[in-house]
Parts: structure tokens; sequence; C-alpha cells
């Protein structure tokens, strides 16, 4: 997609520090990391989000998770542990109108779900 800058990096043409990459999906450094270890893992044909997947997608979603275990690996944080995210929409936190990942570690991340409602939900 014209302007899209996930597009352009996944085409090289705009720069990123590159991880990984393969037929179907680059890895790279988010700009703006939020751990120690913060990469992205961007399939090359454009989806806007994960709201937009289809069946057609399974492949697709199923090969970024495994890329993300991959990475995870040769970054050395399997270990310690790792977070593998996706935000979708305004409210979920999704900035770039491109399918992405989010693969965060390095450092303790602290929970999503708080003591409490851990509790209740044993």
């Amino acid at each position: 997609m014209e302007g899209c800058i996930f597009c352009r990096i996944a085409n090289d043409q705009s720069p990123a520090q590159m991880e990984y990459q393969d037929d179907d999906v680059v890895v790279f450094w988010d700009m703006q990391p939020l751990a120690p270890v913060h990469l992205l893992i961007v399939p090359k044909r454009h989806i806007a989000s994960l709201a937009d997947c289809t069946d057609a997608e399974l492949d697709l979603l199923g090969h970024m998770a495994l890329v993300a275990v991959k990475v995870a690996c040769d970054k050395g944080l399997a270990q310690d542990g790792y977070r593998v995210v996706i935000n979708q929409g305004n409210h979920g936190g999704q900035i770039i109108e491109h399918l992405h990942m989010h693969l965060l570690g390095g450092a303790p991340l602290g929970n999503i779900v708080t003591t409490e409602q851990k509790t209740e939900l044993s």
C-alpha cells in the first residue's frame, strides 16, 4: 500500500535494522523500544489489521507466531520468557495500519493481569 512505512521497509524502500526475513515476513527493531529487545514481525503483504484477517491468513498468522519463537530463541529470550503482542485498532494501541506483532523481552515486563485478577481466575 502506498505510503505505508511497513510496506516500504518490507520492500527495501526505507531503512530498518533487520533481524530476519523470508518470503512472507520481515523482522526488524522497533524505533521506539519498550523493552531491551523490541522487534516487529511484519508480513510483507499489506494487511491493515488483525480484524482484516480471514481464513486466507491462517498460514501467515501461524508463520508469524513461529518466526516470533525462532527470533526469541535466537536473541536468547527463550529461557527467561518474552511477550508477543498484536495491537488491534485505536483502543488496542495500534499506531501503524499494517498488521504486525511486537516481540518484547530482555527484562521483566510485568503482569498484564493484576495479582488479584490472577487469583480470581485460578
